[in-house]
This record gives C-alpha cells, structure tokens and sequence, in this order.
C-alpha cells in the first residue's frame, strides 16, 4: 500500500473510527464486540483494536492517549483527523497491519467516490452549488 493508498483507506476507515470511539470512548481499545453496535461502530472498533494488538507499549499509550482525547472532543472533524494521523502512522510502518486492516474495508469499485458527512447539520455532496446550515440564514439572491 503506498501513501495514497494510505490516505483513501484511511478515509474511508475514518467515519467508523470516529463513530467507535464516540460510542465507546477509549474503553473502545479492550471492550468486547458489541453485538447490538451497528455495523459501522462495529468496524471501527475492530480497526482500532487491531492497532492496539500490533502495537508496542509506547505505541499502546499514544493510541490510548489520543482515543481518550478524542472521545473528549466536540468536533468531530478533528477527531477524524487526529485519529487519521495516527492511523497513517500505523499503517505505514506495519505491512502485516495494512493487510490485515485492508481485509477489514470492502475495496471501492473503480470510479466510486466516497462521501461522508458527520455531526449536527453535516451535508455532504459530490457536487454543490449553496449550501446554508444553521439558523437565521436567508438564501443568496441570484
């Protein structure tokens, strides 16, 4: 897996990880499955337990640090990008992680994008003319 390779795995890894540890907190690193976890909190927990597993004790505390902080945090797009470094981190140096981790996702077909929103009022769209969230917003004139 090269560096792109990485990145589109990672964010297509991304909103269930965010959804696990939103769940679970970083009890998400030893909790057993969850049978009644939805499908996408399910996997995510099963990726990063999988980190947790391959990882050294230094490794182990970083992963358990940065979960603990991001189960913490309000915006999920920092939480999404703090646990996709990490998980960058990992799969680029654990070749038998990236295969173990890769057989986890379903390979995206050929010419399929990918698109994620999350968290209150999130909108998500390959293409996009105006786009108002929020309250007390009056539409632009055109």
């Amino acid at each position: 897996m090269v560096s792109g390779e990485i990145v589109q795995w990672v964010q297509q890894a991304g909103p269930a990880v965010t959804a696990a540890v939103g769940a679970y907190g970083a009890a998400v690193l030893t909790r057993t499955q969850d049978p009644a976890a939805d499908a996408t909190v399910s996997l995510g927990q099963r990726i990063l337990q999988a980190v947790w597993r391959r990882g050294n004790e230094a490794g182990r505390a970083e992963l358990e640090r940065v979960v603990d902080e991001a189960a913490d945090e309000q915006d999920d797009s920092y939480t999404a990008a703090v646990l996709g470094r990490l998980l960058k981190r990992a799969l680029q140096d654990d070749p038998e992680l990236r295969d173990e981790l890769t057989a986890l996702l379903p390979a995206p077909a050929a010419g399929t994008v990918n698109i994620t929103a999350s968290g209150e009022r999130s909108i998500a769209a390959q293409r996009i003319g105006t786009a108002i969230t929020g309250d007390g917003h009056t539409p632009p004139r055109l």
